[in-house]
């Protein structure tokens, strides 16, 4: 019985963990496992990361830097291209990106790759469990045929099949992947159960098991779309906002001491990361499968994917007062990650704001401290090297899209011309004569 066999392996810390896709999802958990007393297989097509991680050498934020050499020095982690070592391991945790193709899409390409790559390789009485985000019926529509078919083997008979959606949140000091709760749904109750047993062996969180894996993936695109929607109202209401000459961060500071029926949200030039932006599409593309619109959530992203032409809207109309146009003005980007105190930039709004700002012809600047160069449509750009008062000086405007902590705002307000704020970084300077606000 494969429940016995894997529930003794885990007991015993036998178990030996494969991790494909070695990015902001599974190198975390990938380490987590081995640091857990797990032996861990890292799998991953770039050289680069490969190479890095067989290194000792951290590349991940929220990794430790000692942990991983740690557990690489130790022969705990290790990490290759050869996907035939997926006959070595008992647990098969897939991370891997899960983006949206020029059509707004979603894009399982990499889901669908790694399985047949799994497949290829895999032993009985292997747990496999997608981690990636994707839309409700990936795990048994798409994935179950692809393991079985590859195989010869039965899900459920010979192998276990599971999603654990990741709860990865770049750059928070409180929750990592040891210490947030993990939500477990898998084809069958004894394969539900002995992958919630896996987890439990190696986070100290709780793990909440479900009736199946379209529950926990539903669950996940909640939990995003839930963020989606309410960032979209309150972008709307900045909007609104402006226009009536009102403060919308005083306007949710004063909401915010009600002490219940309230959640805070914050409006800014757009979103960005791998999960907000992209979840809501991946469910309203299924929900066209049933005849169903969602146009509640349809509707936020309209919103929230608009606000990068509003930002530059508003940058407009705050040079015009200096009667100066877009053409030809001299733009310092404050910020390209996709929030603040980390080095993601993925689908950063920041990097729209500068495509539609080049496209007016300005010339653009952008300061990082967490990123000095970016790739973005496949060429590579370059911030500066440091934020100087001469730098600011030679700027019309100075526009902030990440409200990093280690900035100096002073000097920025105390020698930029003109500033637009889009973030509310700088809301303990006193003087605001040159600051706008989003």
């Amino acid at each position: 019985m494969i429940k016995k066999v894997l529930t003794e392996k885990i007991n015993k810390k036998e178990i030996v963990v494969g991790v494909v896709g070695l990015g902001y999802v599974g190198l975390p958990l990938a380490v987590e496992k081995a640091k857990a007393g797990f032996k861990t297989i890292g799998f991953d097509m770039q050289d680069h990361k490969v190479d890095k991680v067989n290194a000792g050498i951290n590349y991940i934020g929220d990794v430790v830097d000692s942990d991983l050499s740690e557990m690489v020095k130790t022969n705990m982690l290790s990490a290759t291209k050869d996907f035939s070592f997926i006959k070595e391991v008992d647990f098969v945790a897939i991370c891997v990106p899960t983006p949206l193709d020029k059509h707004q899409q979603p894009d399982i390409s990499y889901v669908v790759n790694s399985s047949r790559d799994i497949a290829k390789y895999l032993s009985k009485n292997t747990m496999v469990v997608l981690e990636s985000t994707t839309y409700p019926g990936t795990t048994e529509e798409l994935i179950k045929p692809i393991l079985e078919e590859g195989s010869g083997m039965e899900c459920g008979k010979d192998f276990y099949l599971g999603f654990s959606p990741e709860r990865v949140d770049p750059g928070n000091l409180v929750y990592k992947t040891k210490n947030t709760p993990k939500v477990v749904g898998a084809i069958g109750k004894d394969a539900t159960e002995t992958i919630a047993a896996m987890y439990r062996a190696v986070l100290e969180s709780d793990v909440h098991v479900v009736s199946s894996p379209a529950v926990a993936e539903m669950e996940k695109i909640l939990e995003n779309t839930y963020r989606n929607i309410n960032i979209g109202m309150i972008n709307e209401l900045a909007i609104l906002c402006n226009k009536m000459d009102i403060n919308i961060w005083e306007v949710i500071e004063a909401a915010k001491t009600k002490p219940y029926g309230f959640t805070a949200f914050y409006p800014g030039p757009g979103l960005g990361g791998h999960c907000i932006p992209l979840d809501p599409y991946y469910l309203s593309w299924k929900a066209r499968e049933f005849g169903f619109h969602t146009s509640m959530i349809e509707s936020s992203m309209m919103i929230n994917d608009r606000m990068p032409e509003y930002c530059v809207e508003r940058i407009s109309k705050i040079l015009n007062k200096d009667k100066k146009s877009i053409n030809d003005s001299n733009i310092l980007i404050l910020g390209v990650a996709y929030k603040q105190d980390i080095d993601d930039y993925r689908e950063s709004p920041a990097l729209y704001i500068i495509d539609i700002l080049k496209e007016y012809k300005a010339n653009i600047h952008f300061y990082d401290p967490f990123v000095s160069e970016y790739k973005h449509k496949g060429k590579i750009h370059t911030g500066e090297n440091e934020l100087t008062a001469e730098l600011i000086e030679k700027m019309d405007i100075v526009v902030v899209t990440a409200a990093h902590t280690y900035v100096d705002y002073e000097l920025v307000q105390k020698h930029a011309k003109a500033i637009f704020d889009t973030k509310n970084a700088m809301k303990h300077i006193e003087q605001r004569d040159n600051i706008e606000l989003l």
